[in-house]
């Protein structure tokens, strides 16, 4: 068990797929069209060791009613600039590519959240800010701080994927049952 504190550093490098991660600190929320925006006008905040979290959060009256993660492959093209810029980690479900995971070897970590757990998620966050108001609430910068959201790493800064690993057990464990 690791507790990290954003921006990360090199303590990401103790990391391996699989550990169970309590983060502290400020992310930022970042999907597909947020992604785009990064692209094309810069990142709004630092970049240097932050963390994204794929998640288009649910907001009532500045407060963080649910905030779970949305599928982090949708955003594979879209990570090799913001990895560039600095950023250290990224949160979200299901995983990302192999590309991906090459992309954050010696640099990076993506850390996973369980879908489904939105409600269990908002209890660790509190709302700072937001960027890009006008793309709307799933799709804007929310600038959320944490308290101790319990994560696993799913990948590490060494290359492993804990979801390349399940899936090629599962390719010689479906090899066995049908040769």
């Amino acid at each position: 068990m690791h507790e990290l504190t954003t921006p990360l550093g090199d303590e990401i490098y103790s990391l391996h797929a699989g550990d169970t991660v309590y983060l502290s600190g400020m992310i930022y929320t970042a999907r597909d069209e947020a992604h785009l925006r990064m692209q094309e006008e810069g990142i709004p905040f630092e970049p240097q060791g932050a963390v994204i979290y794929h998640c288009g959060p649910v907001i009532q009256d500045q407060k963080i009613i649910a905030a779970g993660p949305t599928t982090s492959a949708r955003m594979n093209p879209l990570t090799a600039p913001v990895l560039d810029a600095g950023v250290r980690g990224l949160i979200g479900k299901g995983g990302m590519s192999a590309a991906v995971t090459e992309q954050l070897r010696g640099r990076g970590v993506y850390f996973s959240f369980t879908g489904g757990c939105a409600v269990l998620a908002a209890t660790h966050m509190q709302l700072k800010g937001v960027h890009y108001p006008d793309l709307g609430m799933a799709e804007a910068i929310w600038e959320l701080e944490l308290k101790k959201l319990p994560l696993i790493v799913g990948i590490d800064a060494h290359g492993t994927s804990l979801f390349a690993n399940i899936d090629e057990h599962a390719k010689m464990a479906f090899k066995k049952l049908y040769p």
